[in-house]
């Protein structure tokens, strides 16, 4: 049995993900396109779900390039999307994919860093339909294609400060604290009735635009690149992670 707290340094063979079906949200860039690119080394078919063609059509491109399973793109703004999209998806994975074994939901925006207080009342409510809405809309409308696998894994991205929060963290802070909320309640539930299970992971301090647009004045190579904090992405999305459900784990050790 892998130690949780040690996942960081969890050695996946690769074949991990052979023959297994992966949505990714946010998969044109950072911490996605990274779990795309991985996923699909070790085997996964993966869906690359994004609002930026240019960005997925190029992290298509270089799956194919390399000779890993043909992904799928599909273009998708989460901040406008709608039920009716999110089960277009759920059915269009069953009919042409069979159904679904993994579900990263990881797009999300940081919105403003300053006090509450002065917080803009549209970017609040912008910052919680991307971050924690439209995880829910869109993991209720594809548990029909992950109940239609045998043991399916959904990984909500998490935060620090969804964890523990610091002040100026806005509605990000209170969009991971209910994404951890979310995912306990979800872990929960399905712990009984099938064998999807539902855990939150803290990518942690990474070289990505995100962080670089909360920490400007941040050397950005003293955090690691999104590359290098995989294997905690694969432990969770492979058979290796079987049993492990409702838990909040960290892509790096503390």
């Amino acid at each position: 049995m892998q130690d949780l707290t040690d996942i960081h340094n969890y050695n996946a063979n690769n074949t991990l993900l052979a023959g297994r079906n992966i949505v990714i949200t946010g998969a044109g860039d950072g911490i996605g396109r990274a779990a795309a690119l991985r996923f699909a080394q070790h085997g996964a078919t993966v869906i690359l779900l994004g609002k930026t063609v240019d960005k997925l059509a190029a992290v298509y491109d270089e799956i194919e390039a390399a000779g890993h399973p043909q992904p799928v793109m599909v273009e998708l703004d989460l901040h406008t999307a709608n039920n009716a999209e999110f089960e277009a998806l759920n059915r269009e994975i069953i009919d042409n994919l069979g159904g679904l074994h993994g579900l990263l939901n990881n797009a999300g925006i940081l919105g403003e860093m300053k006090p509450l207080s002065q917080y803009d009342a549209e970017t609040f409510d912008q910052v919680i339909k991307v971050n924690l809405t439209s995880c829910f809309n869109l993991t209720q409308a594809l548990i029909p294609a992950l109940e239609s696998t045998e043991n399916a894994s959904i990984v909500f991205t998490s935060s620090s400060v969804g964890r523990k929060s610091r002040a100026y963290w806005g509605a990000y802070a209170v969009s991971k604290f209910a994404i951890e909320g979310l995912m306990q309640t979800w872990a929960d539930e399905l712990s009984d009735t099938c064998n999807i299970r539902v855990n939150s992971l803290n990518p942690g301090a990474t070289q990505t635009n995100m962080r670089k647009q909360a920490f400007p004045g941040e050397t950005p190579h003293n955090n690691p690149a999104p590359e290098a904090i995989m294997n905690s992405y694969l432990f969770l999305m492979g058979n290796d992670s079987i049993g492990v459900n409702g838990q909040q784990l960290n892509a790096q050790k503390k």
